[in-house]
């Protein structure tokens, strides 16, 4: 009954991250080629965290309260289709503004499908469990990239949100096959709930996850697209380098749920990939052509399958099981704040500045999170000592 509960759930968290992404790679070209400015790109772009920033942690609230994390599943869903029906009907940047606000809305659901699948594993197994839903969540996105690379040129960006819109009811369907919730709601008060929020190791690691998710929302996942735009790639280009990043992201995920992985502390891991994203912030600007582009996108993979992995478990190794969905939208809203602050940075820093300054911009922030993580770590070891 586990397994089968953990493979319907699984099925659910590539469908949903399917329907979030599949336009991705080509929303910061599309929008440039209506004529958006680079500055409301990252708006629009920043937008996306808006909702998530303001909602993650009254939902974890509500989800460790009532304990209904089928119905919460069942509104991202909805919330995700939602948004993109928006972008096919208005398709301008109106369009586009209260669609992202409507998939960070349903972004902010996401807690329930991390707490609920990590409650279908052990304690002992939670970095395990950790690993193989941001496996899934990889593997969504993986699948949206793969779709749109292959038929933008074809079908177009109204199309290709159609697509998402399949893909938010079809999490829907997937959550009515999921059982009602097994255990009463808990007892605590509201207050004794929010109590978790007090962990300087919880607010520590949402503020490195702030750095990991706006950082990649704000390379990767948009101003990097462009950059290669403008040194002449084609569509199918494009998206192939935002297949490159996710196949590396898969990869990254699967091998961090790995015993092998494990030999590597969690702080070496933190620092060493935090480090790496800074390279590719100061390599991806230098580039005059695609093709090491191309290859530099596998650097933030590591970042989306390792460092997002090891960063997730650490935020909750000390939050006890009744607390972790108020603490997981505690950790989930904090990193918002990046996917809303950072992308909105770059691109007042690319319009103002240059696209370099706003890469150099973001690998400074890596370099000193990557710092502040060893600081961390090794006051942890001395103290233990």
């Amino acid at each position: 009954m586990v397994q089968k509960k953990q493979k319907i759930l699984f099925l659910s968290v590539i469908s949903f991250w399917f329907a979030q992404y599949v336009y991705i790679p080509f929303q910061t070209p599309y929008l440039s080629s209506i004529k958006v400015s680079a500055d409301w790109i990252g708006i629009i772009i920043g937008t996306y965290g808006i909702s998530q920033m303001l909602l993650r942690l009254p939902v974890g609230v509500l989800a460790d309260s009532r304990n209904r994390h089928k119905q919460f599943i069942m509104i991202g869903g909805l919330s995700a289709a939602a948004a993109s029906l928006f972008r096919v009907i208005l398709n301008n940047r109106t369009g586009f503004f209260i669609g992202n606000l409507l998939s960070g809305l349903a972004s902010a659901m996401w807690i329930s499908f991390m707490v609920l699948y990590m409650s279908y594993y052990p304690a002992r197994e939670q970095q395990k469990a950790t690993s193989r839903v941001i496996l899934a969540n990889n593997a969504g996105i993986l699948s949206g990239f793969i779709v749109s690379t292959l038929l933008y040129n074809l079908v177009g960006m109204q199309v290709i949100c159609l697509l998402s819109v399949v893909g938010g009811l079809l999490t829907m369907f997937l959550s009515f096959l999921l059982p009602k919730g097994e255990d009463k709601p808990c007892n605590l008060t509201i207050p004794q709930l929010l109590s978790v929020c007090g962990q300087k190791r919880l607010w520590l690691f949402s503020l490195f996850a702030l750095v990991q998710q706006g950082v990649q929302m704000s390379t990767t996942m948009s101003f990097t697209t462009q950059i290669l735009k403008d040194l002449g790639a084609d569509s199918l280009i494009v998206g192939g380098a935002s297949v490159v990043y996710m196949l590396s992201a898969v990869g990254c995920s699967k091998f961090a749920s790995t015993k092998l992985c494990t030999k590597l502390s969690p702080g070496k891991w933190i620092s060493l990939t935090f480090a790496i994203n800074a390279l590719y912030c100061v390599l991806i600007p230098s580039s005059t052509s695609v093709l090491p582009i191309l290859a530099l996108q596998l650097l933030p993979g590591m970042s989306t399958g390792i460092l997002f992995s090891f960063l997730t478990s650490q935020a909750m190794k000390q939050v006890p099981p009744e607390k972790k969905s108020t603490a997981m939208g505690l950790y989930q809203a904090v990193y918002a704040l990046g996917m809303t602050l950072l992308p909105m940075l770059s691109g007042v820093l690319a319009q103002k500045v240059s696209m370099k300054g706003a890469y150099l911009c973001l690998a400074g922030i890596c370099i000193v999170a990557s710092l502040s993580s060893m600081y961390y770590y090794r006051i942890q070891s001395r103290s233990r000592k």
